[in-house]
């Protein structure tokens, strides 16, 4: 059901599964989709004390199949952008594919990488995103966030930001990004081009495309430690993995697919079991980059408190 509250549209009992990239059927009670700052503002304040979540493109988000009680926040209407000579800023919703393709229009060089992510700025700069060698976090000047504690919008420096691998200060859920500002490079359009190219076919060949409805790597690669992440989960003879619909890709072990009808609950056990078997043969505790939103059972809250430890 659509309604207007203040002239910000929301629903009731929302089905979520088109706004996750793992396509998980999850129904959320309120779902708002502002227009702009001013109107995400207005919801953050309005609901401060129910944690809302604020979502983007919806990769690496797991959605609880029991449902969201949390007022749920879409980003993906906020979504200008523009470049001043070498200089881009993007609202938190543009999806980072679409900013890679404008730098490329422009000849600047710096977001090639970005060009295989299937994520909104706001995540990726949630996530310090990257791939190829490469981070959001190489050309970021600054943010302007929205700070729940001092109920006002500031602007964060790089600095400030706290960037580490998969990690930034706002994990820690104070700041809210409104939009960021990056510095690129004047390059040939032949050269970043080649580089987009080069990334796609690596990903075509690597990763499961959003056809195959995925939430993005599983886990963080460990620290010293000479194997990757779904490097060890193969080596637990995890390839092919399945618990319902919910399985471990057989091209790449730090993928887990959903074939058709997967729950969150399904989910939770097959990347537990990933997590489990990784620790008894090599003693190494493995951490997902996953999401989890929404209610969960008993057991379910046992498992994820492990994984997430």
């Amino acid at each position: 059901m659509i309604c207007s509250q203040n002239d910000i549209k929301f629903y009731n009992d929302f089905q979520l599964t088109n706004f996750n990239t793992l396509k998980i059927k999850s129904t959320a009670k309120y779902f708002y989709m502002p227009d702009n700052d001013g109107e995400l503002i207005t919801l953050l304040k309005k609901y401060k004390n129910l944690n809302p979540i604020v979502i983007g493109n919806g990769s690496n988000i797991l959605f609880s199949s029991k449902g969201v009680e949390e007022p749920v926040i879409y980003t993906g209407k906020m979504k200008s952008s523009i470049i001043i000579g070498n200089i881009l800023e993007a609202q938190a919703g543009v999806k980072v594919q679409t900013l890679s393709k404008l730098a490329l229009d422009k000849k600047l060089s710096g977001f090639e990488f970005l060009i295989g992510i299937p994520a909104s700025l706001g995540g990726a700069c949630y996530m310090n995103a990257g791939a190829h060698g490469c981070s959001i976090s190489n050309n970021f000047i600054s943010a302007k966030v929205y700070d729940i504690e001092k109920n006002k919008v500031i602007t964060l420096k790089k600095e400030d930001m706290n960037f580490s691998y998969r990690h930034s200060i706002l994990k820690e859920k104070r700041y809210i990004l409104l939009s960021a500002k990056f510095e690129l490079k004047k390059a040939p359009s032949e050269e970043i081009k080649s580089k987009m190219d080069e990334n796609i076919i690596f990903r075509k060949n690597r990763q499961p495309n959003l056809a195959i409805p995925n939430a993005g790597s599983v886990f963080k690669n460990p620290e010293n430690c000479e194997f990757s992440a779904g490097a060890l989960i193969d080596k637990c003879n995890l390839r092919g993995f399945q618990i319902g619909d919910v399985q471990v890709w057989e091209n790449h072990c730090n993928f887990v697919i959903n074939k058709g009808k997967a729950t969150s609950s399904d989910y939770i056990d097959v990347i537990f079991e990933m997590y489990s078997r990784v620790k008894e043969k090599f003693n190494i505790e493995l951490t997902p980059e996953i999401i989890y939103i929404g209610k969960m059972s008993k057991s379910e809250k046992e498992k994820w408190k492990i994984l997430k430890k």
